[in-house]
């Protein structure tokens, strides 16, 4: 309700409402007045919405306090420029200074109803029909994580083209993060910006001058690092009904009123159902009124992967579907379940199997169906997981599931009997396309396992399955009849090892795609990164798999023994990164180009012929779509996994994505770019791993070896492989450059859990003082291996170890 305090000053206007959120960008105004208070109604993007105008002076400055229900806080201090610029403003009330008094009557009687003061916009006011129609009728916002439902990810904007982009610029920088994983997706909504940190903490930016609006921080429990399988991330936030929502590392859903930045509600998305607890790193949907997450964690402990669909308004359970079924005494939770389990082995409840939708989750309004992408199996081995088994329903899997009743409508499997972590938890397009001259609803995804799919959406049937890469060693094609792949029999690693491509990595990860419907092309980046394979020791020796109390379970071999089986197996296959322009239908790339880097972030294709990408060396480059050669780049001192968005304020087109920060001086940031910009990143230089002199330690061969096993069980996760291949890419600090006062600390960081702020959970429980020691051992030892070798160089050239010439 809206409520006039004063009517008559002709220079303020003093205007309380009980709920006053934002003004948007409108481009298409007609305006009204009452009693000199301006209103607009906008007629374009979505059914109209009614807004305040601004008077008549082209400039106008907010910095004053306001009152909500009696309660003094302070107003955003904002500039409104232009004649059309309505920026976000938090608050429920506003002093407009104003200059318009003297206004013909005439202007006053434009679109004023019987309605006017009842509709009041609301800050974070998207829907369902907005985020449908939102690809056509407002290509300058970024409403929903894959852009709108269907998760194209091409922008419409036409400002930034190959002609101009040369005068791309930094607009503004802004550091939210640390040493984590900077991976979300920013979301724009009338002028505001809101993307997570890698610990859940989410923030309210101004988009055109990056100024913060409102951080909520959920204080993320630190400790919940232990589940993980890297380090801490966040993928990004829904923006629902006037309401933020973002899933925790620590495993809740939480709901927070876009304008305030206060807490809604929240819940603990953990059930006993999933065995141990667990992460979550994927952004959630919001969709038919109802929230949807899933959660990560597989490799860790003891998982079973379900997907719970939430009531946006109450957080309420609506729903929850399980992928991977439970102890078979027990009444399946749902008839999938009963399907599901005729389809495994052994006693794979007591490991849980897996199967967390930990990142694609999308919701498909023409079917009201929700697709989930399903992650792999746990452990990796299915001798290990489901022995005797089969295709270990729904592992790596695309399933459909009515929004409504939570009930399966179809799914598709992409890896049967997953073996390798071939995940199909990857990005999910809908669109629409001629497959042999019909047109279908298709889905399209380019999982690990290196196979690109077309499904029909109405039922999940397979259309092609073309190889987007040639490092592919665990099958020879995908047969069309059975819809199944024909696995390589010489690729078996249970009994010697091997050497498997795609590894778990993947070919194509979590990194987002960007679909042209015009072109029928899909651009996204990939890699050919192979690991070694082979069953855990301890299992082959006994029969008998445990899973560890902290720290991955992967059920394959560590260390000594995994070296002396990858020295029989030959050399290791080359590593290559590459970007494509890929067509699905046929199979063919359109063009690909190699990259500097194996692991790098997602891509974002534009109707100008540029498509934006973040490099994994820290350069953030604009390709021409139709060669894909490099036209433009930007030198970072970080490292990109992340998303991409463009985005429209006041006319101004604006490319936006996140970075990991380095070890140094860099923390993770958001970086904005518009053409004409001239901001400068703080830190933009690429520094060499500097290892300092090591203390001396007396160990014994044994001791070190055995240091080497605990260190890649417990520490490789997160600080990389050490003279192995690292299953993980990381920013976090190499062990190997530990200072003298870290090493000093070492026992209070490593047991105590002294640094756990920073994300580096205790061990204490897990490894005793005599087990932290042989780690520590290892990593002086390999930190001397890099002196020495250093060292040698520098007397070979006569040059000292910074590179400098001796004199």
């Amino acid at each position: 309700m809206l409520a006039f305090l004063s009517s008559t000053q002709h220079n303020s206007i003093v205007v309380e409402v009980a709920r006053l959120s934002a003004l948007v960008e409108a481009p298409s105004l007609r305006f009204g007045r009452i009693d000199n208070v301006w209103i607009s109604r906008r007629t374009i993007h979505h059914p109209p919405r009614l807004f305040f105008a601004r008077p008549t002076r082209s400039d106008i400055v907010l910095d004053t306090r306001i009152k909500l229900t009696g309660v003094t806080i302070t107003a955003m201090k904002r500039r409104i420029v232009g004649q059309s610029s309505f920026n976000a403003l938090v608050g429920a009330a506003v002093i407009f200074l104003s200059s318009c008094a003297d206004e013909s009557s005439s202007t006053s009687e434009q679109n004023v109803g019987t309605s006017a003061t009842k509709a009041i916009s609301v800050v974070g006011d998207v829907d369902d029909a907005r985020i449908i129609g939102a690809f056509t009728s407002e290509p300058g916002s970024w409403l929903a994580y894959g852009q709108t439902y269907k998760e194209q990810r091409f922008s419409m904007l036409t400002q930034i083209d190959r002609v101009n982009v040369a005068d791309l610029g930094l607009a503004w920088t802004k550091p939210i993060g640390a040493m984590e994983r900077m991976q979300a997706t920013p979301l724009v909504v009338d002028g505001v910006m809101y993307v997570t940190n890698g610990l859940s903490v989410v923030y309210a930016i101004d988009a055109i001058s990056g100024e913060e609006i409102w951080a909520f921080d959920p204080q993320t429990d630190r400790s919940y690092i232990q589940y993980a399988f890297d380090l801490p991330t966040n993928r990004g936030v829904a923006v629902y009904k006037g309401r933020v929502y973002v899933a925790t590392f620590d495993g809740r859903l939480i709901a927070i009123d876009a304008s305030t930045g206060k807490e809604v509600w929240d819940v603990d998305t953990w059930h006993p159902s999933a065995l141990d607890r667990f992460n979550i790193t994927g952004a959630p949907r919001a969709a038919a009124g109802k929230i949807f997450i899933g959660q990560g964690s597989s490799e860790s402990r003891r998982r079973r992967g379900y997907v719970t669909a939430y009531d946006a308004d109450t957080g309420e359970l609506a729903w929850r579907f399980y992928l991977v079924p439970g102890d078979p005494s027990k009444p399946f939770e749902h008839p999938a379940m009963e399907l599901a389990a005729q389809t495994w082995g052994g006693e794979w409840w007591k490991f849980g199997g897996g199967g967390t939708a930990w990142n694609s989750l999308v919701y498909d309004e023409e079917f009201n169906s929700l697709y989930i992408g399903v992650g792999n199996g746990a452990p990796w081995p299915r001798a290990i997981r489901s022995p005797g088994g089969g295709d270990d329903l729904f592992l790596s899997a695309i399933v459909s599931v009515n929004v409504e009743t939570g009930r399966m409508n179809w799914y598709y499997q992409t890896t049967p009997g997953d073996n390798w972590d071939y995940s199909s938890a990857m990005d999910m397009t809908l669109t629409e396309m001629e497959v042999d001259g019909v047109v279908r609803k298709v889905l399209l995804q380019a999982p690990k396992n290196g196979f690109f799919y077309v499904l029909d959406r109405t039922d999940g049937t397979l259309l092609r399955a073309h190889p987007y890469t040639e490092g592919i060693n665990w099958a020879t094609h995908i047969d069309m009849e059975t819809g199944r792949p024909v696995e390589n029999p010489e690729a078996r690693y249970e009994e010697n090892g091997y050497w498997m491509l795609p590894a778990n990595a993947g070919a194509h990860n979590w990194e987002p795609q960007s679909w042209d419907q015009t072109l029928g092309v899909m651009y996204f980046y990939y890699h050919d990164y192979p690991n070694f394979y082979s069953l855990d020791e301890a299992f082959v020796k006994t029969g008998v798999y445990k899973i560890r109390p902290r720290g991955l379970s992967l059920g394959i071999g560590e260390g000594e023994y995994r070296r002396a089986l990858e020295a029989k197996a030959g050399p290791r296959p080359e590593t290559k990164g590459y970007i494509t322009a890929f067509d699905p239908l046929t199979g063919e790339h359109r063009w690909r180009h190699q990259l500097d880097t194996a692991f790098n972030g997602g891509v974002l294709a534009t109707t100008t012929g540029l498509v934006f990408q973040g490099e994994g060396n820290g350069r953030f480059t604009a390709r021409d779509t139709a060669t894909g050669e490099p036209i433009w780049s930007y030198e970072t001192s970080g490292r990109f996994s992340s998303s991409l968005i463009s985005y429209m304020i006041d006319d101004v087109q604006y490319v936006a994505t996140v970075v990991s920060g380095n070890n140094y001086d860099l923390r993770g940031s958001v970086l904005v770019f518009r053409l004409g910009g001239g901001h400068v990143m703080a830190s933009t230089e690429q520094r060499k791993l500097e290892i300092p002199e090591q203390p001396t330690i007396e160990a014994s061969e044994e001791t070190i070896e055995q240091g080497d096993a605990l260190y890649h069980a417990h520490c490789a996760t997160c600080h990389r492989g050490i003279g192995v291949t690292s299953i993980v890419a990381t920013a976090v600090p190499d062990l190997r450059a530990m200072t003298e006062e870290i090493h000093g600390q070492y026992t209070d960081i490593v047991l105590k859990g002294s640094l756990l702020e920073k994300g580096m959970a205790g061990f204490e429980g897990t490894l005793d003082s005599a087990q932290a020691e042989a780690i520590r051992a290892f990593i002086v030892t390999e930190a001397n291996k890099i002196r020495k070798r250093r060292d040698d160089v520098a007397k070979r050239f006569n040059t000292r170890r910074d590179g400098s010439q001796r004199r």
